[in-house]
Parts: C-alpha cells; structure tokens; sequence
C-alpha cells in the first residue's frame, strides 16, 4: 500500500512537473508576442531608426529586463517581428487560397481579396512592413528571410497566371505578368499607408479587382469582381 502511494505520488509530481513546463512555455510565448506586438506598434509611431529596446518595454508594460532576457538585443527583436509578420501573412494568404477551392480565377481573386483584409492591411502594419523594406537592402538576414517568403508566394501567383493563360488564350508572360500583379498590390500597400485621400481598403481593392478584369477578361469581368468586400 505504502508502495503503491509512493508511486501515485511519483506519478503526480511528475505531471504538475509537466503541466508547469507548459505554464513556462506559454508564459514565454505570450510574452514573446506582447514585445513583438509592441514592437510593431514602435515602429509604425516611430520608424525603424527610432525604435528603441526602452520603447519596446514600456509599449508592452514590461521592465526592460524582460526585454533583454527574451530577445537580448535589438536586431533580434526585429528579426523576431519580422519573422512573426511574414508568419502571419502567409498563414493568411494559405488560408484564403485553400477556401477558395480548386477553380485557379477563384484562386487568384481570393488572393488579391486577402492583401486588403483588415486583419493585415491596416495602417499600423502597413507601416511597420514599409519600416522593414527600408531596411531590407542594407541587411542580409532581412533579404535572405523576405526572398525565401516572397519566392514562394510570386510563384503561386505565376503558376495561376500561367494556368489562366492557357485556359484563356491570353498573350502575355505569366512570369511579367505576375510581376505587374505584385507590383500593383505593393503600391496600393503604399498609398494607404500614406493615407492618400482617395484611397481606401474598399477603393484599393476595388482598384486590384478591375485590374484583374482588364488583363484576364475571359475569367473576370464585372459581374465576378463586383460585390467583393474586405472585411
């Protein structure tokens, strides 16, 4: 009997051991993401430059301690928010390619709809990816991270144009084509994020629907794009 209650709690402390591992782990994990998410706020407020591991700290109610014992420094505080953004952004776009099932048109609007959904495109973020492009050219660890994320989303975009190319009879190079396509978005990225008067969420996605319309009108005219929301 003695035996057999020295085992039970054996087994017991091991599983409050585990569950406090656990604790630890989502401790830190939260914590992580209150300093990314401060970080984010810093750096649309005050530009890459300005933004400070200090900033950072009292952004997130935290000491500045806390700061350095999760990230050390302020590179990799960076690279961390860049991470999660990127993370972020594709777990988004996957998310709207797979609902949009197996029709590549339906596809290639879903993907255009997604970039100007609220959830990614509001002007704090906007404003925070347009901090990190700054940046990009003059850093490798931001260039090697952006051109791993970014090949693997042009090439869906090249595989759909090429797909609806052939399926329409269109005369263009998917690959240009794709281009002209990122291209667009990018720029309406940048028209809201510099509060352009004329240009809305709702106006810029109209705006990326007619495109859509003007250079695949086989698959999209404006019975297709029109009525198309972001949410």
């Amino acid at each position: 009997m003695k035996a057999a209650t020295r085992e039970e709690r054996s087994l017991d402390a091991a599983r409050n051991n585990e569950h406090e591992k656990r604790g630890r782990k989502a401790s830190k994990e939260v914590r992580q993401l209150q300093l990314i998410e401060a970080t984010i706020d810093s750096l649309a407020k005050r530009g890459y430059a300005e933004t400070t591991m200090a900033d950072v700290a009292d952004g997130a109610g935290l000491s500045r301690g806390i700061v350095n014992f999760h990230f050390e420094s302020k590179e990799k505080l960076l690279v961390a928010t860049l991470q999660h953004m990127y993370d972020e952004y594709s777990a988004h776009w996957r998310n709207a390619l797979q609902k949009a099932g197996d029709d590549p048109a339906r596809q290639l609007h879903a993907l255009v709809a997604a970039d100007f959904d609220r959830s990614i495109c509001n002007k704090r973020k906007l404003a925070a990816w347009c901090a990190f492009w700054g940046e990009a050219k003059s850093r490798p660890t931001y260039q090697a991270l952006s051109s791993a994320r970014d090949a693997v989303y042009q090439n869906i975009y090249i595989d759909l144009c090429a797909t609806l190319k052939r399926s329409g009879g269109y005369a263009f190079e998917p690959q240009v084509m794709a281009l002209a396509l990122s291209a667009m978005l990018e720029g309406l990225w940048l028209r809201l994020m510099m509060g352009t008067e004329d240009t809305t969420r709702e106006t810029a996605l109209q705006a990326a629907n007619e495109f859509l319309a003007a250079a695949f009108p086989k698959h999209f005219g404006p019975t297709t794009v029109s009525g198309s929301g972001t949410t």
